[in-house]
């Protein structure tokens, strides 16, 4: 799936004060002092090329703080005007973006809760039509590529041109070391359908504390992704909301100064003649996978045939434990990652229960034949 949106270069809307693209700020404006004094220090730092802060918070429960409100706005403004940093905040109303223009804000982001209802998402953008203003869109909280690109599509059509997405991770059921699940491939998904998108990562809200930072902020980079939002607080100890995940402006700049900067090509000849032999000898191997699943799969129809015919079971569970302690070991001997190999021969099995479970119901043409996906023995 290709998407067709009207994008106009990030480097045409955002100046970038220092490699990386640094937008940063408290997670939340508390006080005028507050919000200045961390402007000023994160403008000292020469990393930092857009002012953020958060003006209108969503809580989970209420009574919990939801932002200093529209005042905040009017720190913003001063912020800008002292530090000279464009400034950014997050809208979820239609109200907000109208207050948000009105105060010169200079690149609004829809939040994830947002972002996952496209009623909210259609009125932000009905709100935005005939405004020539920067708009950044975080994931879903769930793990729903098309929500993410349908919210982009909302933005675009009404006449959003300077546009880009944020990823913050994913919630998860399953308890990890992140707040929010990464799931790379979700945005590598995105930027393959629009490669001309800008995407910027959101570490602090990935990690939800502030010592995984570095990682996941470099592996961002690593994927090229254009940029980071990072949250800085001038005392994160005393921050009203995510104390955790906040760092000093000066743990900021120190943060920066670490990363390591690659480009996504080179001009060595040497190099790019030695990539392609590489990539030359996996598509090779690709093209043999790819030949071998195929036999696999024709295999696979036989024996659900010879099972069809003897009234046997497609899946025998013993079978499964077999398959996956043996070609585990084998694989763990080649020094292939344990989870991969699951879920590598979770997806095979799937669509040998598929093409089996077709074949056994190939005659009931008035039935709905059910997809699952339990791992199958073949």
């Amino acid at each position: 799936m290709k998407l067709n949106l009207n994008i106009q270069p990030l480097s045409s809307w955002i100046s970038v004060t220092n490699e990386p693209l640094i937008i940063s700020g408290p997670c939340s404006a508390e006080t005028e002092e507050q919000l200045l004094s961390t402007a000023h220090l994160l403008k000292s730092t020469g990393k930092v090329s857009v002012l953020r802060a958060g003006i209108w918070k969503p809580r989970t429960r209420p009574g919990e703080f939801e932002g200093i409100g529209s005042i905040g706005l009017e720190w913003l403004k001063r912020a800008k005007e002292e530090t000279g940093l464009p400034t950014a905040v997050e809208v979820a109303t239609a109200k907000h973006v109208e207050e948000a223009l009105a105060a010169g804000v200079d690149i609004l982001w829809v939040g994830a809760r947002t972002t996952a209802n496209p009623f909210s998402v259609q009125e932000i953008a009905d709100a935005l039509r005939g405004h020539d203003v920067p708009v950044l869109v975080k994931n879903p909280v769930n793990p729903d590529l098309s929500l993410w690109i349908g919210a982009l599509e909302r933005i675009n059509n009404a006449g959003i041109t300077k546009i880009g997405a944020i990823h913050r991770g994913f919630s998860s059921f399953e308890k990890s070391s992140f707040r929010n699940e990464p799931m790379w491939e979700l945005a590598i998904q995105l930027k393959t359908h629009c490669p001309e998108l800008p995407i910027i990562n959101d570490p602090s809200h990935i990690c939800g504390n502030r010592e995984l930072i570095p990682y996941i902020a470099q592996k961002a980079l690593d994927l090229d992704m254009q940029g980071l939002m990072i949250e800085s607080h001038i005392d994160p100890s005393v921050a009203w909301t995510d104390a955790k995940q906040q760092v000093t402006p000066a743990a900021l700049a120190e943060l920066v100064e670490r990363f390591s900067i690659r480009q996504p090509e080179s001009q060595n000849e040497a190099f790019a003649d030695k990539l392609a032999d590489l990539r030359r000898q996996i598509d090779k191997i690709d093209d043999l996978v790819i030949q071998k699943l195929g036999e696999r799969m024709a295999i696979v129809e036989k024996i659900g045939e010879f099972k069809r015919d003897n009234n046997v079971t497609i899946l025998q569970v013993h079978r499964w434990d077999e398959i996956m302690k043996r070609r585990g070991a084998f694989a763990s001997a080649l020094k292939l990652d344990p989870n991969f190999t699951e879920k590598f021969l979770e997806l095979i099995h799937s669509e040998s229960i598929r093409k089996q479970t077709l074949i056994m119901n190939k005659d009931k043409t008035a039935e709905t034949i059910v997809e699952v996906a339990p791992p199958v023995q073949a």
